[in-house]
């Protein structure tokens, strides 16, 4: 597919990285990326950044702030996009799709045991011992990610605005992200010293690759290539099993959340669980956060759980299939919709957005969006940490200010302590994530299944 989306030559330039090194590389960060978007960019950034130095803090941020605009998981957009800065369209195919496949495996598996064997001992207590094992984790990407984030003033106060409008006025995603662009763009003409944190192309950066230069030719191949492989396979369903099919109707439905899926998992799951139980019937109340709890416990993106939605209602709505069979070819179904337009985004618009990257306007304005993504990360942990010490969070509106309460009777004093250890274990003992995160998950699953 590659030579036929790109006719160019392989990278140049004094950082061209052997295509066999990166499979693994990318593999590796496929097996770490644990934690939410926070900890996924985290590890992204510690092994391409700092340890194999393949490309600089500055494009780094740039292209991640690039992906933050763009619907879908922006921690698997950004490995497709740096996959493809070192090695094309193959690169990018590869690392976005070895982000994605440790956890589909993991969530394929889990779907399983949940329709087979749900409320089987160990079972939960597993996912008791990985929560709060990977709340300490998303802390510790939240501060690597703000310490190079936030440079001053100006950009603390962008993020703690970003905090607030989200946390406690439920500001929608697109909004924020639009307002701190022109925060960004307006504070760069009158304060270039404070918001002009992310500079164009510097002196030891190699010449970019040809194939990173746009051109209308490639950008009519890639969407004619992409939309084939996106809507193709729901057409065949159609005519095959009907319009009204489970697989059809899973296939279209998270077609169009994969177009609305701005600002991450997060922004949308209310949507898609209120449709999949209300509207679908493919989920029973309360099993959306069981889903979420597999996404948030496994590697890979955090939009993964639609793959367990989809498994359960076709396992439910199987018609002359096993149900089992049924939950497994949904669950591929509903990961292709989900992803094939990640590629889409990626590979049309990375060229030009490589083309842009020594202009100061828009430097100034991404500058401001990666500000406010601290904050909305910081919104992510402190939602996933209450609904993990707590058994019970109320959500109450006073106007338009909304607050998450907490039912403190319902403090789970195990999680806390876990938590704790984790936190020690990251913060103080400096354990690698995948020690801490083996160590406090077998803690949690002998103390839930002893006590």
């Amino acid at each position: 597919m590659s030579a036929g989306v790109e006719a160019v030559s392989e990278p140049q330039g004094s950082r061209q990285v052997p295509f066999r090194e990166a499979f693994w590389t990318w593999m590796r960060v496929a097996l770490y990326s644990f934690g939410g978007p926070a900890g996924q960019i985290a590890v992204m950034h510690r092994i391409l950044v700092d340890e194999k130095k393949w490309i600089s803090e500055n494009r780094f941020l740039h292209a991640l702030n690039y992906c933050m605009l763009l619907p879908g998981p922006e921690a698997q957009q950004l490995a497709t996009y740096v996959g493809w800065l070192l090695h094309r369209t193959r690169g990018g195919l590869v690392a976005g799709t070895l982000f994605v496949l440790p956890g589909f495996l993991a969530i394929l598996v889990l779907s399983v045991l949940y329709a087979g064997f749900k409320g089987v001992a160990w079972v939960d207590a597993l996912f008791f011992g990985l929560k709060p094992a990977v709340l300490a984790v998303v802390l510790q990407a939240l501060f690597r990610i703000a310490g190079r984030a936030l440079k001053n003033r100006a950009m603390f106060a962008v993020a703690g605005l970003a905090f607030v409008a989200i946390f406690f006025f439920n500001v929608p995603f697109p909004a924020i992200i639009l307002t701190a662009a022109l925060v960004g763009y307006l504070g760069g003409v009158r304060r270039p010293d404070l918001f002009h944190v992310i500079q164009g192309p510097g002196a030891d950066e190699a010449e970019p690759a040809a194939h990173t230069r746009p051109s209308v030719s490639r950008a009519v191949k890639v969407i004619l290539i992409f939309l084939t492989l996106w809507f193709v396979p729901l057409l065949l369903l159609a005519a095959v099993l009907g319009p009204s099919s489970v697989f059809v109707q899973e296939g279209v439905f998270f077609s169009k959340a994969a177009v609305v899926t701005f600002g991450g998992a997060y922004a949308v799951l209310a949507y898609i669980a209120q449709q999949a139980v209300e509207v679908y019937g493919w989920l029973q109340p309360g099993e959306m956060l069981d889903g979420l709890g597999m996404a948030e416990t496994t590697p890979g993106p955090l939009i993964q759980v639609v793959q367990f939605v989809g498994f359960m209602g076709a396992y439910r709505q199987a018609g002359a299939l096993d149900p089992m069979t049924a939950g497994v070819l949904a669950s591929v179904l509903v990961t292709w919709v989900t992803f094939v337009p990640c590629f889409l985004w990626i590979f049309l618009g990375a060229p030009y957005v490589e083309a842009l990257r020594g202009n100061k306007a828009l430097s100034t304005a991404l500058s401001g969006i990666t500000a406010a993504v601290v904050g909305v990360i910081l919104n992510l942990a402190l939602w996933f940490g209450l609904h993990t010490l707590f058994a019970t969070v109320h959500d109450q509106r006073i106007g338009y200010l909304h607050l998450t309460i907490p039912e403190w009777a319902t403090l789970d004093p195990a999680s806390l302590i876990l938590g704790l250890v984790a936190v020690v274990a990251l913060f103080w003992l400096r354990w690698p994530m995948i020690r801490t995160l083996l160590g406090v998950t077998l803690l949690g699953m002998s103390y839930r299944l002893l006590v």
